[in-house]
């Protein structure tokens, strides 16, 4: 895993990456420069989730798909509403 830098000195963070981190497009990251020479990335708001509700961590991950009169035809038949 070693992505270059673009002309305007731009990486894309990889997918494995962004998924341990939990970050998606438009969040904001934090560098650290690390003693030893390497650079620590972290998420610059940790997520906030309500771990009472076990679908908390869903929220805004649905993604726009068919419409439920195609799905109800698709899975009961055109007459479904009849």
């Amino acid at each position: 895993m070693n992505p270059a830098l673009t002309v305007k000195s731009q990486v894309t963070v990889p997918k494995e990456i962004r998924r341990f981190l939990g970050i998606g497009p438009g969040e904001r990251i934090t560098f650290e420069p690390m003693p030893d020479g390497r650079v620590a990335i972290a998420p610059a708001e940790p997520r906030r989730v309500n771990t009472a509700d076990p679908f908390e961590r869903m929220r805004g991950s649905g993604k726009p798909g068919a419409s439920t009169e195609k799905i109800m035809r698709a899975t009961r038949g055109e007459d479904w509403n009849k």
